[in-house]
């Protein structure tokens, strides 16, 4: 049934709209002259082949013929670096006008979700981390040593991370959406795709715009903009600002000792000042500075799914030397109860809730009293766009500098009891530093037969994270009820405030103490059980044993990353007839990028414990298991002051071949066809996080500065193939394209509940039969079943394959209708493994992704809008009603594809009603998002420490599962009114 909604939704809408959702007050789109029907990719009539951004902005002043013809929708964009209309651009592109996002609500790239549909932009943990996809493709933003597979221009300048176009954006006139692999035409490259973000240029005619805003959760916006002269015809400025201040979606119910009581709020502002210098009628300089700046709570976190399971049926044991179990009717039953929910009770938590039924939609949450998720974001730069016409070519320069500072502090365990936090004491943030240069020559030769360009770019990114995350004042005893229940939930119980969560008083039935039992378990006092209950001792504390693991961890431990990268590029097409062209693009980058790190961490018991325990985890015993639990959960992520002591340094360098040809044919004026292909390429880098030294046991043994190489993960690679057709008449447009993308080493970052694993995804070309999905692995030696040799290790391991829908109707002037349809088969290949240059086996973490759907990726996504501004009486007036919604499909929304983390589908609708002056000197608007107050989640997630093992682990292996989830929940109903003024 859901299958014939989401087709019968397209097909429906499939004669009314395409991401050209800039309706008509877009006076872009009318400003323009009409390019020429005679050439699939003609430049714009009257302006060269280089038309700048600046000069698009430029023409917004002019007057629109409003019966010449034109679509409204078939704006004029400059994706392929000369200003052309849509309609004649033969790749996969949206482009969304001022007034679209506008009307949709958005002030940042989120609100493209609502009219972009092969794009899904959501955010995590803190804002900075935001990922964007495009058809199923992206990047996990949590790491910030991995580049975004979607890349974030504006105004011509890359920006560092995704997240940063989470701000503000001011006056924009357009945003470009390009869908496939990036790097001819743009100076940084880009695997999946691109956001192009073009803002209001100045201009030589004096206008203005300003509106304020009052909504639910005492949301208050102001907004403002004014453009001039300052010499005519030869300098004009622009400023605009912004400033947001709202409460928080989500209620703190243990707020004390200066936590926040709401999370998840807003308060921000944003200015942006310019200046455009035309000296010549051949010479222009755009210089462009901008700042902005959040003090905001974020991002608070919900219990989702707390149900512990268990396999009622007994299953034979592993066997040396993998000891990988199957469960071999794939009985699931679910416990009444959790036992980690009832350690955190037992410890004081007012969430997770009693029994195993969160309440995520409640939107309360509980933070450690004195903890806080509040952190101020700074971003700000300028860059200098020069464009100079020297007859036969235009030559454009564009260099920039940036800084991006975002602070990481938060109470990251997601519950009131002190788990796990980041201090808000300016020792947790994340800060990129990067300079850009970028230069293109291009023109026309042969009677502009061919279209040419030329280019070179030049980065340097300095990426400096500095964390500060430490185990809390509750996690020891945390962590060793954690495990003493793995033995028994009731000795658990019983020991929750002794020493090593180990009664010593009390005598069970047994005629045994809960210490004697757990001892007993492993041999006896003498033995491994002697060696494993004072490992519990020290990993709690208490008098005579010491501080425990409580309270300690980093404190300003640094991890660089410097980043040096060029690039050469051309872009050329020849129009073999008048109707026939042949784009062809050749790129080649080279990256550099060093690694180094230095920590302070003060948990000194890791050490104590490695040795102490030696024993049992170096070699394969009853306790082997048990005893290396106890060194992760003391370790975890490698958290010892051993490593204060090293300089872990590393670097590498790499250069790749890029390019794409396309061949597009128009039948007739109003038809453009064509067929592409493309090769991408993102680059590699370093995981930055300590977790992953020394692998996959590195936590057992103090390591050293020989395991830096092993944070480095390969550059992603994309082939994509691609055909397409876009139909163009008066008052109706209509866009279809079949693509395929191939991924080889895609970059797969991962939380499993304590650590970031970051795989390269690829596929063996050997049958693995079945060993990328089992539990095999040696614990003395860490090896892992589902290996293959490096010369059959090279398949693609992603493939997004399907289809994009996207049409326009105008049937009168002030109506449009838009639809967009797209189904995106992305999933994983079989026969996975980790890395095509090592072939080393699929975490074990992620054995449910052969075959599958990629997270974060639905099959099928439908858009609609519909805007209506009709007349109202003959002095000007006119309304307004405009609606949009985004229909989705299922998908699971982590990246292990653990089925708590599913999101079941589900629509959103944004609706605004208004009345406006003539001219739009005054505009008061009603508007609501998220209209039906749908509740759904962005992402969820493992709840770091507490618990392990999804219902899939138990479905698949046996045992128990009892991981906790938490996730990020998208936003309820807000609603408001905004007066807006044009001048």
């Amino acid at each position: 049934m859901r299958m014939t909604a989401y087709l019968l939704s397209a097909v429906a809408t499939a004669a009314i709209v395409t991401p050209a959702f800039a309706q008509q007050a877009t006076s872009t789109v009318e400003a323009q002259a009409s390019p020429s029907q005679g050439t699939a990719n003609a430049s714009v009539a009257g302006q060269t082949s280089a038309a700048t951004d600046a000069d698009t902005t430029q023409a917004a002043s002019a007057s629109a013929a409003a019966d010449d013809g034109r679509n409204a929708s078939d704006i004029v964009i400059t994706a392929t670096r000369r200003s052309e209309r849509l309609s004649n651009v033969p790749i996969a592109v949206s482009a969304v006008g001022q007034e679209a996002l506008q009307n949709s609500g958005g002030s940042d790239i989120r609100s493209l979700n609502q009219l972009a549909p092969s794009l899904l932009i959501s955010s995590t943990g803190n804002e900075s981390n935001a990922s964007a996809r495009i058809r199923g493709i992206g990047t996990v933003g949590d790491n910030p040593g991995l580049e975004s597979s979607v890349a974030v221009f504006i105004d011509g300048v890359y920006r560092s991370r995704t997240g940063v176009g989470l701000n503000e954006l001011g006056e924009i006139d357009r945003v470009e959406v390009l869908r496939g692999p990036q790097g001819t035409l743009f100076g940084r490259n880009a695997s999946a795709g691109l956001i192009n973000i073009i803002t209001r240029s100045p201009e030589f005619d004096w206008h203005g715009n300003a509106e304020a805003t009052y909504g639910n959760y005492d949301q208050k916006r102001l907004a403002g903009g004014i453009t001039g002269p300052l010499i005519a015809d030869k300098l004009a400025f622009r400023v605009d600002g912004v400033y947001v201040n709202r409460d928080g979606f989500y209620k703190n119910v243990t707020a004390a000792n200066g936590s926040e009581s709401r999370v998840n709020d807003r308060d921000r502002y944003f200015v942006r000042g310019q200046l455009l210098f035309k000296p010549t009628d051949t010479l222009s300089f755009r210089l462009i500075g901008d700042y902005s700046h959040r003090k905001e709570s974020c991002c608070g976190a919900v219990y989702y799914n707390q149900v512990e399971t268990t396999d009622p049926t007994p299953n034979a044991a592993g066997v040396a030397p993998f000891f990988g179990t199957v469960n071999t009717d794939g009985a699931v039953v679910n416990n009444a109860t959790n036992r980690i929910v009832d350690i955190l009770r037992r410890q004081g938590a007012v969430f997770p809730l009693a029994g195993n039924t969160p309440d995520p939609f409640s939107r309360d949450v509980a933070i450690t009293p004195g903890q806080t998720f509040r952190n101020t974001t700074k971003d700000y730069g300028g860059s200098l766009q020069a464009d100079w016409d020297l007859g036969g070519a235009t030559l454009t320069s564009i260099t920039s500098y940036r800084q991006y500072k975002s602070g990481n502090a938060g109470d990251v365990d997601y519950t009131n009891v002190d788990l796990t936090h980041r201090a808000s004491d300016g020792n947790a943030y994340r800060q990129f530093k990067t300079f850009t240069q970028e230069a293109r020559l291009q023109g026309s030769l042969f009677n502009d037969k061919l279209d040419w360009l030329v280019g070179g770019f030049y980065s340097n990114e300095k990426l400096k994270l500095v964390d500060n995350v430490v185990f809390g004042a509750q996690y020891g005893q945390f962590a060793a009820c954690r495990l003493v229940a793995n033995v028994s939930p009731a000795l658990a119980a019983l020991g929750q405030n002794s020493p090593g969560c180990l009664n010593s008083t009390v005598v069970l039935p047994t005629g045994a103490t809960s210490r004697q039992t757990v001892s007993g378990a492993f041999g006896g006092a003498a033995g491994a059980g002697g060696l494993i209950t004072a490992a519990l001792d020290r990993l709690t504390g208490g008098p005579g044993l010491g501080g425990g693991v409580n309270n300690v961890g980093d404190s300003g431990s640094i991890y660089r990353q410097k980043s040096e990268n060029y690039a050469f590029f051309t872009h050329n097409i020849l129009h073999l007839t008048d109707t026939l062209s042949l784009t062809g693009g050749l790129r080649y980058t080279h990256e550099t990028k060093k690694f180094n790190a230095k920590f302070n961490n003060n948990n000194t018991v890791c050490p104590i414990q490695q040795a102490a325990l030696a024993p049992l985890t170096q070699s394969q015993s009853g306790a082997t298991a048990f005893a290396q639990g106890i060194v992760t959960l003391t370790c975890t992520g490698n958290s010892s002051p051993a490593l204060n002591a090293l300089n872990l340094n590393d670097s590498f360098g790499d250069g790749e071949f890029t390019g794409t040809a396309v061949l597009s044919w128009k039948p007739f004026t109003k038809l453009l066809t064509y067929a592409s292909y493309a090769k991408g390429y993102k680059a590699g880098g370093y995981n930055l996080d300590r977790s992953d030294l020394g692998g996959v046991n590195g936590v057992l043994t103090p390591r050293t500065n020989a395991d830096a190489p092993g944070l480095r993960f390969n550059a992603e690679k994309v082939n994509n193939y691609e055909i397409g057709a876009k139909f163009n008449t008066r008052g109706f447009t209509f866009n279809v394209a079949a693509f395929r993308e191939e991924f080889t080493d895609f970059q797969l970052n991962t939380f499993n509940g304590s650590i970031f694993v970051v795989q390269n995804i690829e596929a063996c070309k050997d049958n693995l039969n079945g060993l990328d999905r089992d539990n095999g692995f040696n614990p003395v030696t860490g090896a892992q079943t589902g290996t293959c040799p490096t010369n059959r290790s090279k398949k693609p391991g992603v493939i997004s394959q399907g289809v994009e829908l996207e049409a326009t109707m105008s049937p009168i002037k002030q109506v449009t209708f838009t639809a967009g349809y797209t189904y995106a088969d992305t999933h994983f290949r079989k026969n996975l493994i980790g890395s095509s240059t090592t072939g080393e086996a699929l975490d074990r973490a992620l054995f449910l992704l052969p075959g599958s759907q990629l997270s974060n990726a639905p099959k099928n996504v439908v858009t609609t809008s519909f805007a209506w501004t009709p007349d109202i009486g003959a002095n000007g007036m006119s309304g307004l009603f405009y609606v949009d919604s985004r229909l989705s499909s299922d998908y699971n929304t982590g990246s292990d594809l653990a089925p708590e983390k599913k999101q079941d589908g589900f629509a959103v609708v944004n609706a605004r009603v208004g009345l406006r002056g003539k001219d739009q000197v005054w505009a008061l608007e009603f508007w609501a998002q998220n209209v039906f107050n749908k509740n759904y989640i962005q992402v969820a997630f493992n709840t770091p420490f507490q618990g392990a093992g999804s219902s899939a682990n138990v479905a698949a292996y046996g045992g128990t599962g009892n991981a906790l989830y938490s996730a990020f929940l998208a936003e309820p109903r807000t609603y408001g009114l905004t007066l807006r003024s044009r001048f």
